[in-house]
Order: C-alpha cells, then sequence, then structure tokens
C-alpha cells in the first residue's frame, strides 16, 4: 500500500471520521480478535501505515510471567514476543502510557523487528486500570507520530472490550 501524504488538520479530521466507525465496528462484536483485526485494517487503510497491530498481554506458561504476544496486525512479520519493559512496546506497558518515538534508533533497547520502521507510536489498552494489550503503529519515515495522534487513538481504544483471548 502506498503511504497516503497528510497534514496535521487533515490527520485530525481522519481520526474525527474513522473513530465513529471503529466504535460502531466494535459496538456490537463480541469477539476481541474479530475487533482489533477491524481496529488495525482501518488504520492501516486510513493512514497507509506501514505497520499496525496490537499485542495483547498473556501469561507465558513456561516462564510463568506476563508477555506481550502478537495479536492481529497488517503488514510485515513482526515480532512474536515482548518481555514487561522491553522496546517500546514493553515500556508503553510498564509505564501505562502512550509513546510517541520520532526515530526508533534513538530509543533505549528498540526492538527492530523490521530495518525500515523508523518512528513508532505505542497505545496501551486498558481494562479496569489494567494494561491488557497495546496497540503498535510504526512509519518507515522519521517523525510520523505526533500527540495528535495519541489523542485520537487513545480515544479510539477508550472502551474497547479485550476478552480473554
Amino acid at each position: 500500500m502506498e503511504k497516503i501524504e497528510i497534514s496535521s488538520s487533515e490527520k485530525s479530521d481522519v481520526y474525527k471520521e474513522l473513530i465513529p466507525q471503529i466504535k460502531s465496528l466494535t459496538a456490537y462484536e463480541s469477539d476481541t480478535i474479530a475487533n482489533l483485526a477491524n481496529i488495525a485494517a482501518a488504520l492501516k487503510e486510513a493512514f497507509g501505515f506501514f505497520w499496525v497491530g496490537f499485542y495483547l498481554v498473556k501469561r507465558d506458561s513456561k516462564e510463568n510471567k506476563e508477555v506481550l504476544v502478537l495479536g492481529p496486525f497488517q503488514g510485515p512479520v513482526a515480532c512474536t514476543r515482548i518481555a514487561y519493559g522491553k522496546g517500546v512496546c514493553g515500556t508503553a506497558w510498564k509505564e501505562q502510557k502512550t509513546l510517541v518515538i520520532p526515530d526508533v534508533d534513538k530509543f533505549p533497547g528498540h526492538i527492530a523487528c523490521s530495518s525500515l520502521s523508523k518512528s513508532e507510536i505505542v497505545v496501551p489498552v486498558f481494562h479496569n486500570n489494567t494494561v491488557v494489550a497495546v496497540l503498535d503503529i510504526d512509519s518507515d519515515e522519521l517523525n510520523s507520530f505526533d500527540q495528535t495522534d495519541a489523542l485520537f487513538l487513545e480515544e479510539m481504544l477508550s472502551g474497547l472490550i479485550i476478552n480473554n483471548v
């Protein structure tokens, strides 16, 4: 898919159109995987991001601890498991906050699932004040994400129900 060039105000307009669509897509569907797959596809289609996907917090039976496990995504092959506090995704999980990374090569401990990834935003998904998943979006360009993305993505994911999957 070709990268879509978009100004900051146009970005806000796209999110304002997309959020009600996402909310209506997920409101009456109880299957978590179906909802996450549609959200990833809608974001990839709307913005042409390099990679869009979810990592779900799951218990690793071998190590008896929680890890992020790859969930529904759009884009090239990705890392399958990410440890708590590791990389951008694991750090967003640990810090329980959205991280906007303008240059992933400058992020300490960045996990390079793809050398083409240049900037990234990771948004935690909460249930009962606990992170149950993260939305990870990568761009193949530097400085692709800002507070506009953070605010709208947080709004998009608010109230999303993640069942045990």
